[in-house]
């Protein structure tokens, strides 16, 4: 099984905890691709969905599920979603397609969190991927010297803007040891929109796609 195929059966296999009759959210990424792709085959039972990306709700119009706002929308029974590193606990890093802050927004929205992703995403130790951090313009070059303090080395992701318009800093160096006490002081620097740490909302479950099927994981 190719990485491809992994991500796509982790994909198939979330299908079995969607609501029947709920509106439900969905991420950003690859594997999330493959998600919309197999939420075709299920969409009469799906009302709409909250989406964290302008190309998520592209691709969830095109397959005729009604794009929800928010804010009408209330609690999401589960939101579907990637990751770029995970741990044993269900942490993650996520934000390497830019939509950290809506995906941080909806998955602390839904009252169930079930990350897809293949083998290659699960981790010991959560920083080998670098950390996106979305920062308000103006803040750029400020917050970035607050990461250099924290043991980080940012980098201006070059001619990317968030779906909010800001730029992103990834952080790579960080060997991230207490994932929610990094989220925590990140998040409190002046002009962080969002750390792309999801720890002190981790998913709940995990659907890992490996050579030998997909395995079901719960937080340690």
């Amino acid at each position: 099984m190719n990485q491809d195929q992994a991500k796509r059966a982790a994909a198939q296999a979330a299908l079995k905890f969607l609501p029947e009759g709920e509106p439900i959210g969905v991420g950003t990424g690859s594997t999330v691709n493959f998600f919309i792709e197999a939420l075709s085959t299920v969409k009469n039972r799906i009302p709409g969905a909250v989406s964290s990306s302008e190309a998520s709700s592209a691709r969830l119009k095109a397959i005729g599920i009604p794009v929800l706002d928010l804010n009408s929308a209330g609690t999401l029974a589960v939101y579907v979603d990637g990751a770029d590193e995970i741990n044993k606990h269900l942490q993650m890093i996520k934000g390497g397609g830019g939509a950290l802050t809506r995906e941080k927004i909806v998955a602390a929205a839904s009252r169930r969190f079930v990350c897809i992703a293949d083998e290659s995403k699960l981790v010991q130790v959560l920083g080998k991927f670098p950390l996106p951090v979305e920062v308000i313009p103006m803040a750029r070059s400020y917050v970035a010297r607050e990461l250099v303090k924290l043991g980080g080395v940012p980098r201006l992701r070059e001619g990317f803007l968030t779906d909010n318009g800001n730029p992103i800093l990834d952080v790579a160096g960080l060997s991230i040891l207490d994932p929610p006490k990094l989220e925590a002081e990140i998040g409190l620097i002046a002009g962080v929109v969002t750390v792309g740490l999801f720890a002190r909302r981790p998913a709940d479950l995990l659907l890992l796609g490996t050579a030998s099927g997909v395995r079901e994981l719960h937080a340690q």
